[in-house]
């Protein structure tokens, strides 16, 4: 009998923390210059929606190996709405709270968020395992040869 941790897909959560990587200097690289020119909340929630779309390739493509399709993609934003809160209260209770300095801050609250994240996109970006253990959504499309059967 397996064990609690034989569930963990430990090769999806350190895809996962890579890409996490990439997306946080994607958006960090966007947040500083912005930080100049906006209030830092203003400059978060601007670099946090630049990032995403990289974000869902990348986890399509890299973490969870799945084809990326107008459904996921209409529905990424929406997992990530649980990222942004969680950040987000992380981001305010980080400054407001605990005086840290608005420039770091960001990185903290992302370290802060990324399990509630792996959850929350994992749930959303691979394909429901049916009981006999094949998935409902193909991981690609039936290649047709346009000769009928």
């Amino acid at each position: 009998m397996r064990g609690p941790a034989a569930a963990v897909p430990w090769g999806q959560v350190a895809r996962f923390t890579v890409v996490g990587g990439v997306n946080t200097a994607t958006f960090y690289a966007c947040y500083l210059p912005l930080h100049r020119l906006l209030p830092y909340f203003a400059a978060y929630t601007t670099g946090f929606v630049l990032s995403l779309v990289g974000s869902f390739f990348l986890n399509t493509y890299f973490t969870y190996r799945t084809r990326p399709t107008w459904k996921k993609f209409l529905l990424f934003p929406l997992t990530q709405v649980t990222n942004y809160a969680v950040q987000s209260a992380g981001l305010v209770a980080l400054v407001s709270w605990l005086g840290m300095n608005s420039v770091a801050a960001p990185l903290a609250a992302a370290l802060l968020a990324l399990p509630v994240t792996f959850v929350v996109s994992r749930r959303i970006l691979r394909p429901p395992r049916r009981p006999d253990g094949a998935c409902d959504q193909p991981e690609s499309p039936p290649v047709r040869s346009g000769r009928p059967a």
